[in-house]
């Protein structure tokens, strides 16, 4: 069974779905204040950090084929899963929101900014990258995901979680489906993050994770950007640490981007320097 971290709260709500065109999508509302969308990562399902709720309404949901949300005969895209969270925060009548996501949930975070950006105030994401499937990782992890068949891609150690909670399993069908969106991805157009206009934290680890030329790229394009990389951290931090990159999260989410644009690119060259030694 796998170890429940401290900083993952656990859902004691009752939830609710809302019919999102052929979907029936899985949502839950905690606290007041200011609205914080949480999207996960690829594999899980709708989790509330305790570090991110303090004076927030959080919306976390369950993602096409994830968690209590059953698949529907679509493929998976970051894109249509984007228009899918753009739909239940116009049924929730929330105008504006904070949205943190990981992995899979990052690229949806970014997807959301980039085709609903009145939506989007402030955007933190960790672990995910802009650019094509063969552009975003390192190449021993490329390796990997060019060598994994939906068996092999398939973490074991979520896979009784997801079954607990999906209304129809298919374990193996959902690795198909994530391992294909991963490959079919072509990337954002760095026209389309240069537009973006909410202010974004952009995260990952040094090692097993998304390319570091890849998220520093993607810093220098996003006008109000800031970037954090951790030193010794996977891409798994947010299940196994989460606090390590919480706390930086939620000092973004309150405060928002304060480097001085002219300081900016001074930063990113020094950070970039640090990166590669």
């Amino acid at each position: 069974m796998r170890k429940i971290n401290s900083a993952v709260q656990p859902m004691t709500v009752k939830g609710e779905y809302a019919s999102v065109g052929d979907l029936k999508m899985y949502y839950e509302i905690h606290g007041t204040g200011r609205p914080l969308v949480l999207l996960h990562g690829a594999f899980m399902s709708a989790t509330v950090y305790p570090a991110l709720a303090e004076n927030s309404q959080v919306i976390a949901v369950d993602l096409q084929g994830h968690g209590r949300t059953a698949d529907i005969d679509r493929p998976f895209t970051f894109e249509q899963m984007a228009d899918d969270v753009a739909a239940l925060l116009k049924q929730l009548k929330i105008a504006q929101t904070d949205v943190f996501g990981y992995s899979l949930g990052g690229k949806v975070g970014l997807a959301l900014t980039i085709r609903h950006p009145e939506l989007v105030r402030r955007l933190a994401i960790f672990g995910a990258a802009y650019r094509s499937f063969e552009e975003s990782f390192p190449p021993d992890v490329l390796k990997l995901f060019k060598e994994a068949t939906p068996e092999t891609f398939a973490p074991k150690a979520l896979k009784e979680p997801y079954e607990q909670l999906s209304p129809a399993p298919n374990w193996i069908g959902l690795a198909a489906k994530i391992l294909q969106s991963v490959r079919n991805f072509k990337g954002f157009s760095p026209e389309q993050i240069k537009a973006i206009k909410a202010e974004v934290w952009v995260g990952a680890g040094d090692h097993n994770d998304v390319s570091l030329e890849d998220i520093v790229e993607m810093h220098k394009l996003i006008p109000k950007s800031q970037l954090a990389v951790f030193p010794n951290t996977e891409h798994t931090v947010l299940m196994t640490n989460p606090d390590m990159v919480l706390v930086q999260v939620k000092e973004f989410l309150n405060n928002g981007f304060e480097t001085a644009p002219e300081t900016k690119q001074a930063t990113t060259q020094n950070n970039e320097k640090n990166y590669r030694t």
